[in-house]
């Protein structure tokens, strides 16, 4: 039996995090970022980027996009590696299991300019 893989991209500029008005800045991190994952950024662009750009990866994986599944139902922790480890709640979780991805992959990179996401997931087989 073949194993089905499913991969998501995405690439943010670092700038619109650094020019966002405090206030609007202050909203969009409530509503994108989990607070484990509001610690774990502590306020740096380059890892809030990163982790808008592995969101909008894995909602691709999961070949849906943001909309049907919320920012919040897909969070990029990290382990003791420090390496970027992803937890799905909600719709994001039920898209998954109906899907049988089991096995996932995130990995987060970034320049002075750009963050970059890059996701595999893998089914049960």
């Amino acid at each position: 039996m073949s194993q089905t893989v499913s991969n998501g991209v995405d690439m943010v500029r670092i700038e619109r995090f650094q020019t966002l008005h405090p206030a609007i800045r202050a909203r969009f991190i409530n509503r994108v970022y989990t607070p484990a994952e509001i610690k774990i950024c502590a306020n740096r662009d380059e890892s809030l980027a990163g982790r808008f750009a592995a969101k909008e990866a894995v909602a691709k994986t999961l070949g849906v996009g943001i909309g049907p599944v919320r920012w919040q139902d897909i969070e990029i922790l990290v382990n003791e590696d420090l390496q970027p480890v992803l937890k799905l709640h909600a719709k994001a979780a039920e898209i998954a299991q109906e899907k049988k991805l089991a096995l996932w992959s995130v990995s987060i990179t970034h320049t002075h300019e750009y963050a970059m996401a890059f996701v595999i997931a893998l089914d049960e087989n």
